[in-house]
């Protein structure tokens, strides 16, 4: 019996590893529902994102920011880029991502680009479709992040290289 559950148990995790292929949707709505299983999200205080000094996202109790957990596994299960930005005045600034620089270092202080990601996210819906991320293009899906309230206090983003 368990020679047969086995091959079932494996086969099921190799799908699931490629479930999210280059499906942008999908991936972003395993990255939500990562960080909302961690608790409501949240602002409290201010950290350090690069050389600005911005909110912190809270989801639950584990702070966003300067954490990069939820987006480097993100990439290891599905191979996406992956950032949380947190709203910042009217800027979206990147506290967590594994989206690098030209120079090699996590872009984490960046803002998002004001484009069409930008007016849907700020509006509160999703957007997907092509877009730059600091430079290389990219398949992508942004989502608004809301506290308790409805407000939009950042955005979740996903993307495959094109």
């Amino acid at each position: 019996m368990k020679k047969a559950i086995v091959p079932v148990i494996l086969g099921w995790a190799l799908f699931a590893g490629f479930a999210y292929a280059d499906d942008p949707k999908a991936t972003i709505a395993a990255l939500d529902t990562r960080l909302t299983k961690l608790g409501e999200a949240k602002l409290e205080g201010t950290e350090k994102a690069g050389e600005l000094t911005v909110p912190a996202i809270y989801f639950g109790t584990r702070k966003i920011n300067n954490n990069y957990d939820v987006v480097d596994e993100i990439k290891k299960t599905t191979g996406a880029t992956a950032t949380v930005f947190v709203k910042h005045g009217d800027e979206y600034i990147r506290v967590s991502t594994n989206v690098l620089t030209a120079e090699g270092k996590r872009g984490v202080g960046t803002p998002l680009a004001r484009a069409k990601a930008y007016e849907s996210v700020n509006k509160g819906e999703q957007y997907c479709g092509g877009v730059d991320v600091l430079g290389t293009p990219y398949d992508a899906c942004y989502n608004p992040i809301k506290d308790k309230g409805g407000k939009v206090i950042g955005v979740t983003y996903i993307g495959f290289k094109k």
